[in-house]
């Protein structure tokens, strides 16, 4: 089938739009006060938890050990990605449309590249809520800092703070692989 890559580039592209569904990642602390735990989610362009009270429980812990506050509407992220994620959608779309495998190829890299800023950008989010803390918290522990680890678990004094990508993720993850098999059947297609 010769337009087997084509649709398969296009249907990645638009798989991006996933993001918008589903978080795509989370973000849960565990202590022996929250047996539940509790969970904030991320997604491309708000913040939320298992309950409506999520951000305000964690506001609240935060600012006992001088954390600032998480005020989503102050997340610049939160307005700009999802104009990126719907952008790079229609850049596919259009790209698949016009039927160049070096386009999709630059389209796949141009998303890495998106992906590792993104999750560099996350891990600098997380640094500054976790480091820059207030002079005035009612919790001090010289040498302590709140960074929640980027991936997998660490402990903040008696919270496990565990972070991991969440079904959001798998969007963005399966749009990459379909943008590259699509690429390399094109090729395929091309050399015969």
């Amino acid at each position: 089938m010769r337009s087997l890559p084509k649709i398969l580039f296009i249907l990645g592209s638009v798989l991006l739009l996933g993001t918008f569904l589903s978080p795509i990642w989370r973000i849960t602390l565990e202590a022996p006060q929250y047996p539940k735990g509790i969970t904030m989610y991320i997604w491309i362009n708000k913040l939320g938890g298992d309950e409506p009270g999520t951000l305000q429980n964690i506001n609240i812990l935060n600012h006992y050990v001088g954390m600032k506050m998480i005020e989503p509407e102050s997340i610049p992220e939160l307005k700009y990605f999802p104009k990126v994620i719907i952008g790079m959608a229609l850049l596919g779309v259009i790209f698949g449309l016009i039927n160049n495998k070096k386009l999709w190829i630059t389209w796949g890299i141009i998303m890495i590249i998106l992906g590792i800023l993104g999750i560099y950008d996350f891990y600098l989010w997380e640094y500054d809520y976790g480091h820059n803390l207030s002079d005035e918290a009612a919790i001090k522990v010289p040498g302590q800092a709140y960074q929640p680890p980027l991936f997998g678990s660490k402990m903040l004094l008696n919270f496990n703070a565990i972070s991991y990508p969440y079904y959001g993720s798998i969007f963005i993850g399966l749009s990459l692989i379909l943008s590259f098999v699509a690429s390399f059947l094109k090729g395929k297609q091309d050399i015969n």
